[in-house]
């Protein structure tokens, strides 16, 4: 379990291990040889990558296929294999992007899940593989490894559980006709204008893993669907592939005539450093507040501004291990350059017997004026990053949340989910541990911006704890009750009642077992032993999901308390007392609100007499200046009057 308080000691358990694991690794055959793209010869230039394309045999995946245009079936190109030839495919699957599903890798600092979230069913769940306190396992809302695919595949990488051999009954012949969705370098690695993140997530909505990173590419087309076809298509058959019936609706690769080369190679622009503009496909956030999707009239983070990527702060070797820049990373990963990749490690340096501080040319601050209490209370981004602090929270939408960047996607500002920023709040025990048992550190809960949403789901209850409910359960039996005329067209949450409620948990009732309850808005609202509908308001179980966040980074002219000390400490300054919007369906909440102090641990009467107080500081400061300057005339006078005295005596003397 996670516990919040628990800590471990760093040095010992991690070098113990870490040891442990490195003899296992031993004893097992040691580490395998590195591959002729493992490592760098030192220079850097770009390796041109003019190569073979190959493909597993679909009958025998241990027999290796040379595609070439001459082929009679032409079949999508292998990642696993085309790029595994010459990269330790193995060792790269276990980098941060893949690896989330592996019990034994520590989670670290909560970041942003995948969203569940369906209008029709009044619900968004925060969902996770890694052990994220407010999220929960796919499992646990009825999501096999297949479905979860299935949902959230349009902006993943593949590999990890995408290319795992799937053990639910009615996924297994679903993953021969579809294939498995490999880890797709060129998704990151490729500077190809004309590579199509947006068609490789259309893939993989058609269930086109097989040709998904083929059908990306702009050599190569994919057409058919395979979500269309039947279980036992098998691509192999002949008369399955010249079935007129099938042949509009299959998936087909067609490459372009100039794609192979005399030696009937392919050539692949990748550069070992990814491009930035390959990171924004999964990385965007847009602000849908105010005049909608206003992305034109927002100003770029002051690192990209400088010229700098993305790669130059989130670096990896071979083993993709990518360093996510938080304070305290070091303690989960071994990546050398954690502990410098930070603001601080960047800005200010790390203690080293050569000096570190402005990395990259980065500016070295000397925060003139500012107690040395804001250093040990708040992060770096907390003045530094998101947009300025309003008396009301923002909305905001991601690519991976809303499927930013897919054809077709939905640009409604309302559409689900509903992600609401920037909330300055203490930040999360960091997950860590190995073997199976996990651990929170918690170097030091300062305060920084975070990401919010409200989960809103129908669950049950089984010796006090609260599940999410099946969604299939959900479909049919909530489905029914939230009737059509009360959707929003613009994919937004229903307007629900009490009354509906009512009608849903009674009708749930009748289909399980344990005691149905519904969550929105921070309450749970379930029937009481009377049989009438009770609400407990702020439930545990209810509680938002946070997550930090730290681009956009605003240059030190726009930092708060660049004007004065009152952009935080003020009555109603936003910072302590903004508002911060409650999200749910129903009527009764929708414009409900709590205040930003809720959430950094911070008693709400200190902050505001603390405020309260620089009311009087200018006149505090005119009383001492006039104290000081009574004070230097008393003893001007006396030290000239002193003076007088010792030069009469003088005089006598003489």
């Amino acid at each position: 379990m996670l516990t919040p308080d628990k800590t471990f000691a760093k040095g010992w358990t991690l070098g113990y291990f870490v040891g442990l694991l490195g003899f296992a690794a031993f004893a097992a055959g040691g580490e395998p040889e590195p591959k002729l793209g493992d490592v760098s010869d030192g220079s850097r230039s770009i390796a041109v990558h003019a190569i073979p394309l190959l493909a597993a045999d679909p009958l025998e995946e241990e027999n290796v296929l040379k595609i070439t245009p001459e082929d009679e079936l032409l079949l999508p190109f292998s990642t696993r294999l085309t790029c595994g030839d010459c990269h330790s495919y193995e060792i790269i699957g276990q980098g941060w992007h893949f690896n989330a599903a592996d019990p034994n890798v520590p989670p670290g600092r909560p970041g942003e899940p995948w969203i569940l979230a369906e209008a029709r069913i009044a619900t968004q769940i925060p969902v996770s593989y890694r052990a994220w306190p407010g999220s929960f396992r796919p499992a646990e809302v009825g999501l096999t490894a297949w479905q979860f695919i299935q949902h959230f595949g349009r902006h993943m990488p593949g590999g990890g559980i995408a290319e795992k051999e799937v053990t639910d009954p009615d996924a297994i012949m679903r993953q021969f006709v579809s294939g498995r969705l490999e880890n797709n370098c060129l998704q990151c690695h490729s500077a190809d204008p004309a590579y199509d993140q947006a068609e490789y997530a259309s893939q993989v909505v058609r269930q086109n893993y097989r040709w998904a990173a083929t059908g990306a590419c702009s050599f190569a087309s994919v057409s058919g669907s395979a979500v269309k076809m039947e279980d036992t298509y098998d691509p192999m058959m002949p008369e399955m592939v010249t079935d007129p019936e099938l042949i509009p609706h299959r998936p087909t690769v067609t490459y372009g005539q100039s794609a192979f080369d005399h030696k009937n190679q392919v050539f692949f622009d990748v550069p070992a450093e990814a491009p930035a503009e390959r990171c924004y496909f999964c990385h965007s956030h847009i602000d849908v507040t105010e005049d909608g999707q206003n992305e034109w009239a927002m100003d770029e983070d002051v690192h990209l501004t400088a010229g700098m990527t993305c790669t130059d702060c989130h670096r990896e070797g071979l083993q993709h291990q990518t360093i996510r820049g938080y304070e305290g990373e070091d303690i989960v990963s071994e990546n050398p350059l954690v502990a410098t990749s930070t603001c601080e490690g960047c800005h200010l340096g790390t203690d080293s017997s050569a000096p570190q501080a402005g990395r990259l040319g980065a500016p070295v601050p000397d925060h003139p004026g500012i107690p040395p209490i804001h250093f040990e209370k708040l992060t770096c981004t907390a003045c530094h990053s998101g947009p300025w602090p309003s008396p009301a929270t923002h909305r905001g939408k991601t690519s991976r949340a809303h499927a930013l960047g897919m054809h077709n996607v939905n640009t409604s500002p309302d559409v689900l989910p509903h992600i609401v920023y920037p909330v300055f709040a203490s930040q999360q025990p960091i997950g860590a541990g190995y073997l199976r048992t996990l651990y929170a550190v918690r170097p030091d809960a300062k305060i920084g911006p975070h990401k919010l949403i409200w989960p809103a789901f129908w669950g049950t209850v089984r010796e006090g704890k609260v599940t999410p409910m099946p969604l299939e359960t959900v479909r049919a039996v909530v489905g029914k009750i939230i009737a059509a005329e009360k959707l929003s067209p613009s994919g937004g949450w229903p307007r629900l009642t009490e009354q509906d409620v009512t009608e849903a948990l009674a009708a749930l009732q009748k289909e399980i077992e344990d005691k149905p309850v519904y969550v929105c808005g921070g309450n749970l609202y379930q029937f009481d032993s009377s049989g009438q509908l009770s609400v407990e308001k702020e439930h545990p179980a209810a509680r938002p999901y946070l997550w930090p966040f730290a681009h956009n980074v605003r240059p030190a002219a726009q930092s708060l308390g660049v004007r004065r000390c009152e952009d935080c400490h003020d009555t109603d300054a936003p910072f302590f007392f903004g508002k911060v919007a409650v999200d749910s369906p129903l009527d009764r909440e929708r414009e409900s609100a709590t205040k930003m102090i809720k959430f950094q641990d911070i008693s709400a009467l200190y902050a505001w007499a603390f405020a309260f107080s620089f009311v009087f500081r200018p006149w505090l400061k005119v009383v001492v200046l006039g104290s000081c300057a009574i004070i230097a005339a008393v003893l001007l006078l006396y030290g000239l009057r002193a003076l007088a005295c010792v030069a009469r005596a003088l005089v006598g003397q003489g």
